[in-house]
């Protein structure tokens, strides 16, 4: 697991901060979709562009997980980081943050998906492109079109076999 780094002594002066993987293509479609959603309420820069500003916060750290820095210094990491960012969406949504924090049961998937996605971000950007499309910015629902694929032909199956 992540380790969870609830503060640091370095917190950007005007807006929250998040951290997060320029290696990763997996996080990039996701980072892309999250600006669309934020505007400019957000600064979005990679640990390999900012993790010298953080002194406090080991090089291994902003490799495992991203980081939500918030100008008070609070720090939310791997899932959390991207619940807590849906406060900044131009329609806020503060509910998954809250279960995220106050429900175990919640957190403890929620930690094992990202892990599960950060081990396996390669395979996991072809599985978001074909549920989700290309482009980040104008996500398409192809997810339903592909469960109503899976769905007709089981049911052709169940009723002719």
């Amino acid at each position: 697991m992540f380790s969870k780094i609830d503060r640091t002594a370095f917190p950007p002066a005007e807006k929250p901060m998040m951290v997060w993987d320029g290696e990763c293509g997996f996080c990039k479609y996701w980072i892309t979709r999250w600006k669309s959603k934020t505007e400019d309420r957000i600064i979005y820069r990679t640990f390999q562009q900012v993790s010298e500003n953080y002194p406090d916060i080991p090089l291994k750290e902003f490799k495992k997980a991203s980081r939500l820095v918030e100008t008070d210094g609070s720090i939310y990491s791997g899932p959390d980081s991207a619940y807590r960012s849906f406060n900044y969406f131009e329609e806020s949504d503060s509910r998954w943050h809250n279960l995220y924090s106050k429900n175990g049961f919640f957190t403890s998937v929620s930690d094992y998906t990202y892990n599960f996605i950060a081990n396996n971000r390669s395979f996991m950007l072809k599985i978001t492109k074909l549920f989700f499309g290309n482009d980040p910015a104008a996500i398409k629902p192809y997810w339903f079109i592909l469960l109503l694929f899976v769905f007709s032909i089981v049911y052709v199956l169940l009723t002719y076999l």
